[in-house]
């Protein structure tokens, strides 16, 4: 294929995932009732939240509709990107990528899940109760509550992508397992520090439930880059 008929193809794959993204978005944002059921079962039961702005909870609607219309179709997202690669692949290439793929994108979700079932639950329970006088009352605001589930389950999800990078920098020679257990101290004090950024709340059981996955995901990764050296 000429570059000009590479840029046709990937043209016709970006159209057809913005129209599935767009008709999943839609699709979400009519089921609002069933939609915001989901995006407010971890909140504590008796927490109330408030809206201040007159176009705030429409556009939060739009917003929280459009995300998880592109959570739905990602597997078609992931699956259109790796149809437009693969053909410039040799067949070992492919095989390659398609685990990396498929092993970050399931790593990926797991670290949501752990995140919207146990960690972010625990956050803003502490978050919503934590009072500096008893003369300062919490009000939590609808776009607070939304923007916190989003950033923390991007970070969770993000971070257990640490196995396939480290299986990818095993496979072109850049990490080697002797180097991970030798600064494996100062990983558990990096994973330490980032799991108090991910749950700034100061209880050490919260703190923990971030660390001890992130801290098993890299004892895995040392396992997967072993493998990979042998």
């Amino acid at each position: 294929m000429t570059f000009w008929e590479h840029l046709d193809e990937l043209r016709r794959r970006i159209w057809y995932v913005l129209v599935a993204a767009f008709a999943a978005a839609v699709a979400c944002f009519c089921f609002k009732e069933q939609l915001f059921a989901v995006v407010m079962y971890p909140k504590p039961e008796g927490m109330r939240l408030i809206n201040v702005e007159l176009t705030q909870q429409f556009l939060t609607h739009m917003r929280v509709a459009l995300w998880a219309g592109l959570l739905v179709v990602s597997p078609y997202i992931l699956y259109q990107m790796f149809a437009f690669v693969a053909p410039g692949l040799y067949a070992v290439e492919r095989r390659l990528a398609l685990r990396a793929v498929g092993g970050g994108y399931l790593l990926f979700l797991a670290g949501v899940a752990l995140n919207y079932f146990i960690i972010f639950p625990f956050a803003v329970r502490f978050l919503g109760e934590y009072q500096v006088s008893d003369e300062v009352q919490n009000t939590i605001t609808l776009s607070s509550y939304i923007s916190m589930l989003g950033v923390m389950s991007l970070l969770m999800g993000l971070l257990f992508e640490l196995p396939v990078v480290c299986w990818l920098l095993a496979k072109i020679g850049v990490l080697k397992a002797s180097f991970m257990k030798r600064y494996r101290r100062h990983a558990i004090v990096v994973i330490v520090i980032l799991g108090a950024v991910i749950t700034p709340t100061g209880d050490p059981f919260t703190l923990a439930l971030v660390s001890v996955p992130i801290y098993l995901l890299w004892e895995l990764s040392i396992l997967i880059v072993k493998h990979v050296e042998k």
